[in-house]
């Protein structure tokens, strides 16, 4: 029988520091939640991921072809760039780029920043 569910304990989640991300400012904590490559299996999510921003750190001003990613603001907050405008945004607010646009991201509080993402596949 094919394969139809997945269980992804905590242990199993690669975690590193990942420096300045999209050329951002600093060293957030990355946690790769899930990835479709690493499961082998065919979805639109690409990826998740558990991302800590420590005050002052950023995630670049980036442009997203055509794929689309969301944000979800598990604690603290920041600033949020969505193409040419920008936004505060906190615990429980949600972000989505569609294909051609932009965001970034940076905590420019004294808290972390905690965040949510969630990549995922052109729409067809």
């Amino acid at each position: 029988m094919a394969k139809t569910t997945e269980l992804v304990r905590r242990s199993e989640m690669p975690r590193r520091g990942l420096d300045r991300c999209h050329d951002g400012e600093g060293t957030l904590d990355f946690t790769e939640v899930y990835s479709a490559r690493r499961s082998g299996m065919p979805t639109s999510v690409r990826f998740v991921h558990d991302d800590v921003l420590p005050p002052g750190v950023s995630i670049g001003r980036h442009r997203h072809g055509e794929s689309e990613e969301f944000y979800y603001v598990v604690s603290g907050s920041g600033l949020m760039q969505l193409d040419d405008e920008e936004f505060q945004v906190s615990a429980g607010d949600v972000t989505v780029v569609y294909p051609g646009g932009s965001h970034g991201l940076v905590n420019n509080t004294n808290e972390p920043l905690r965040i949510i993402v969630v990549g995922a596949a052109p729409r067809e």
